[in-house]
């Protein structure tokens, strides 16, 4: 009998189970990566929000930790967009994946193909999977409303099964997921794996520091929101101090929180009050938000920088999956894998029996 846990995806990627760590920012270390790809993951270096030389330090210390290949996450539209994607070109002995959101053209999936590089686009639509896939990628993650961080209002259930009837490519699914049934559930929906990032960091091995880490153990999924307020587009996030001071904001406190905001951005990045402002008005150039809303988005990756990297738990912002309210410990990325295998084993295996 085939092994029900060998599919597209352990065969394109090289890895052992159909797991894939996903990229979140500042949290996807070398140090995560090379413990989920270990461990029997496929682990996504979190490039999107690096340099280019921290990216290229970042890669040369993962191949040393690991001696098994692993994916960078990027974004075309981040500064050094170009050297980056060189980068990932050079290092394609190791890099067997690249992931996005709004990401690559044809010609630069083409670039990445024929390196032997795979491109896995993370898509919230039917309409977006469609799309990438006409660019050339030949795999796609499909995140359902249930996950961390930007999210869509389409539950996992309904949108996995409406993206395998609509594209020809393997799909990976993501956004709820974080033990074997769920592993389990997936590959009988039709997809090759699942993606998972509100579990990995929740290991030991997350660099994501105690404070944090132990609000995300004990959040319920009724301490868990989902948010337009951060940065215009809906975010789930838990709720913390700071998230209930924005959410509770009408809009003379929202100038507040966005003042607030602002200082956060001018202590992290040395910017003057002139520079934030300059930053906050270009994206309002289309009209799409007023400007404390804008002040508010462009200092966002600050605000939850000062949570998941420095560990003030109470005045930054924690993006999450709707799991982290069912989530209640921090295994080793080795014990997590190895639960989940036994545990999606044990369920393909009752559901074979007829059990």
């Amino acid at each position: 009998m085939a092994d029900p846990l060998a599919t597209a995806l352990t065969r394109r990627l090289g890895c052992r189970l159909p797991v894939i760590q996903t990229a979140m920012g500042w949290i996807a270390t070398p140090e995560l990566v090379a413990a989920s790809s270990n461990a029997g993951a496929f682990g996504f270096l979190a490039g999107a929000v690096m340099k280019p030389a921290e990216l290229g330090e970042a890669i040369a210390r993962l191949k040393d930790m690991t001696p098994h290949n692993f994916g960078v996450n990027f974004h075309s539209f981040q500064p050094g967009a170009q050297e980056i994607v060189e980068l990932i070109l050079v290092n394609a002995d190791r890099v067997r994946a690249v992931s996005f959101g709004r990401g690559p053209d044809a010609k630069m999936i083409g670039a990445f193909r024929d390196k032997g590089i795979l491109c896995i686009p993370t898509v919230g639509a039917v309409k977006h999977a469609e799309k990438m896939v006409q660019l050339g990628c030949e795999m796609v993650t499909v995140q359902g409303g249930e996950g961390g961080g930007h999210t869509g209002s389409v539950p996992t259930t309904v949108l996995l099964p409406q993206v395998l009837d609509a594209v020809d490519v393997p799909v990976v699914a993501a956004g709820g997921f974080g033990d074997g049934r769920g592993l389990a559930a997936a590959l009988a929906y039709g997809a090759c794996g699942i993606a998972m990032g509100t579990r990995f960091l929740m290991t030991a091995e997350s660099p994501v520091p105690a404070a944090p880490k132990a609000a995300y153990v004990r959040a319920g999924t009724g301490d868990i929101a989902v948010s337009t307020k951060v940065d215009g587009i809906p975010q789930r996030m838990i709720l913390n101090p700071l998230l209930r001071r924005i959410e509770g904001s009408g809009k003379p406190a929202m100038w507040l929180r966005a003042i607030e905001a602002g200082l956060e951005m001018k202590r992290q990045t040395g910017m003057s009050w002139g520079q934030v402002l300059g930053t906050a008005r270009a994206m309002t150039s289309h009209g799409e938000m007023p400007l404390a809303q804008a002040m508010m988005a462009a200092a966002a990756p600050m605000m939850i920088q000062r949570a998941v990297v420095e560990g003030d738990a109470e005045h930054g912002l924690m993006a999450t999956g709707v799991v982290a309210g069912r989530l209640t410990d921090l295994p080793s990325c080795a014990d997590l894998l190895q639960s989940i295998e036994t545990e999606a084993r044990a369920r393909i295996a009752a559901l074979c029996a007829g059990n």
